[in-house]
């Protein structure tokens, strides 16, 4: 039998093939509360599952359904022996999570029976868009596979009582709700001679930031919601004041699931287009000697620019990838839009290209060393402070590095190892510094690098000391230890050099 492998607790589980017969007792076990149900136990499906489990009147069990593959079971098995299956810097995960096992309210499983128990069903799932680029890494083509999506709701319509709140968290091209989810229910509740009018489907987009806000990012922070009538939205509304703070955060109904599934692909790619605008003021402030992070700090200070965004190594995670392709892709297939979004997709194209950009100003760098220098990279997450590595552009980056450099070692304090590379990850500092790097590169601005002057005391214990490149603009040039050459120090967007711009 196949095993799936936690990459936090190190415990393998059999992926089992029959169904679950624990549901059942779980069920009884908790008699009296209404039950939920999240399907996807991703980054977004697990904590909400926290979220609704912790809500303040102990009204809920909740059951989170995920696949029975190697690749997410671990998650299943995780939880189901007490062990949190995300890694964060928000201490309140791990609270809610030991509360959830106080109440012994949560459980998990890889069966699809559980929705037919579920008061009010969550879909947590990803969707992917697919990329076709040319050999300039420019966007030639995209699509969004949705089969497996699709299936993901045939599972729920399969079984689900005719009455269930459908609740979709998931990113979608706008017009999903509507265009696929809802006749897939009333196709499937039709099969079984069930009821049609009494559907209750709404849309209400997670905001979630897998930080050091994590939890609150979901109970403790503005939500919108819609539904396809007004009955969904109701209780959509309904549900959503049980387990969020709406009283310090209020919710905001939109006419339509249209206006809310636009409304999340519309943040995203307004965030998109900030960052790719920073990436090309970050080569003209290399170029004219100017420090970008202290211009856009002075700018920062006038309001309605107090969102200017930093350069960096490049746009990962699992949203600005993807979201205005989601949206572009969906004003052409579902509503006939010729061209799509085109500067939203733009956006996304240059975002993709800055590891690329970042790897040259790393070897323009390190030009005329010896390939068999030794090089140590602080973060390999997509962002700070979380242990995720989806879509991250240290990926890539990396994978460029390791063209011309082998003796490459990776550090990040929320992860021991990077599935998509299948590589080790060093979790200790102190152990990573024992390697005597001749280069030191920050990848990821975790504040953990900086916390009580950390990064700064290592440095001062080191007999060589290694050049620094930091990508994220993470260290302030003044702290770095007395002794340090500024020729041996580059960030990214700042430049050294005044030459003329051409």
């Amino acid at each position: 039998m196949k095993k799936s492998i936690s990459p936090i607790s190190g415990i393998k589980y059999e992926i089992p093939t029959e169904k679950d017969k624990k549901i059942k007792s779980f069920i009884e076990q908790n008699a009296c509360k209404k039950v939920v149900a999240v399907q996807g136990l991703g980054f977004v499906g697990t904590v909400m599952s926290l979220v609704v489990a912790n809500n303040d009147n102990n009204q809920y069990c909740v059951i989170g359904v995920d696949q029975p593959s190697e690749s997410s079971y671990w998650k299943i098995g995780d939880i189901n022996n007490c062990q949190v299956p995300v890694v964060s810097s928000d201490p309140l995960v791990a609270d809610y999570f030991n509360e959830s096992i106080k109440r012994s309210n949560f459980y998990a499983t890889h069966d699809h029976n559980a929705y037919s128990y579920a008061d009010v069903i969550i879909v947590d799932i990803n969707l992917d868009v697919t990329k076709v680029k040319d050999i300039d890494n420019n966007i030639k083509s995209y699509d969004v596979p949705m089969d497996s999506f699709k299936n993901a709701m045939r599972y729920i319509g399969k079984v689900c009582k005719p009455d269930a709140l459908i609740l979709v968290e998931t990113t979608v091209p706008p017009g999903t709700c509507k265009k696929i989810v809802k006749p897939i229910i009333l196709e499937e509740l039709k099969k079984r001679n069930l009821p049609l009018d009494q559907v209750l489907l709404g849309h209400s987009y997670e905001r979630v930031m897998p930080g050091p806000n994590y939890i609150n990012s979901i109970k403790n922070f503005y939500r919108v919601y819609s539904g396809i009538d007004r009955e969904s939205a109701d209780a959509v509304e309904a549900f959503l004041k049980t387990v969020i703070s709406t009283d310090e955060y209020p919710l905001t109904r939109l006419d339509n699931t249209e206006s809310t599934e636009i409304a999340k692909v519309l943040e995203n790619s307004y965030r998109a287009m900030n960052i790719s605008f920073a990436i090309e003021w970050s080569r003209f402030a290399e170029l004219s000697g100017v420090n970008l992070y202290d211009v856009i700090d002075a700018i920062r200070l006038r309001p309605t620019h107090a969102n200017l965004m930093y350069p960096g190594i490049g746009v990962g995670g699992y949203c600005l990838t993807k979201d205005p392709l989601l949206a572009s892709w969906a004003s052409q297939e579902f509503f006939g839009l010729e061209g799509g979004l085109d500067s939203s997709v733009k956006a996304v194209e240059k975002n993709d290209k800055m590891p690329t950009y970042c790897f040259n100003f790393v070897r323009d760098i390190l030009k005329g060393k010896d390939e068999d220098i030794k090089i140590g990279l602080l973060g390999v997450a997509y962002g700070p402070g979380i242990g995720d590595t989806r879509f991250s552009p240290v990926e890539n980056f990396y994978k460029h590095l390791s063209q011309l450099y082998k003796d490459i070692y990776c550090n990040d304090p929320y992860l021991n190892y990077w599935d998509e590379l299948k590589l080790d990850i060093e979790t200790s500092l102190n152990k990573f510094f024992e390697n005597n790097f001749d280069v030191l590169i920050i990848t990821t601005g975790h504040k953990d690098y900086i916390e009580g002057d950390l990064i700064y005391n290592v440095l001062k214990t080191l007999k060589k000391m290694p050049t620094i490149i930091d990508t994220v603009g993470l260290l302030n040039n003044n702290k770095l230890p007395a002794c340090y050459k500024h020729d041996n120090f580059h960030v990214l967007g700042v430049g050294t050099k005044k030459e003329k711009i051409k």
